[in-house]
């Protein structure tokens, strides 16, 4: 693979951080999150530039924006330790993973109730009318 120019690779890390501004101010792109895959597809860059690289003599090198990669998982990280959700579709999770336990608590306090009832759940005048006299010939 041919170098790239040092103007080139300037103008990249330009639109590697710019990408990566958007993407923490949570600027998401429809079908993307809030990782390197995305931060690479918003910049123009391929992904496998933020990882390290193995030379002939199995020695490792930074890949050429590996820097930039760590930067933003650092960013990234101490917006979620702030408590800030950069990404929606995880606030979202979060909210109907809530909802969820919620709704969870009021039906076993729904089922205490009724299992605490003096009428029990099999009486007659809990049975559907139908349910005695239809047949299904």
């Amino acid at each position: 693979m041919a170098r790239i120019s040092a103007e080139t690779r300037a103008r990249n890390e330009d639109a590697v951080r710019a990408a990566m501004d958007r993407l923490l101010k949570g600027d998401l792109p429809h079908s993307g999150s809030c990782d390197l895959k995305t931060l690479a597809i918003e910049a123009g860059v391929t992904r496998t530039a933020f990882y390290p690289k193995k030379n002939r003599d199995g020695t490792t090198r930074p890949g050429p924006y590996q820097h930039l990669a760590e930067e933003f998982e650092r960013r990234l990280r101490m917006l979620q330790e702030a408590g800030e959700v950069v990404d929606p579709r995880i606030a979202q999770i979060e909210r109907l993973k809530a909802k969820v336990a919620e709704l969870k608590e009021r039906l076993a306090q729904r089922d205490e109730t009724v299992a605490s009832s003096p009428r029990s759940r099999n009486s007659p005048s809990r049975a559907w009318p139908h349910s005695t006299t239809r047949s299904y010939v």
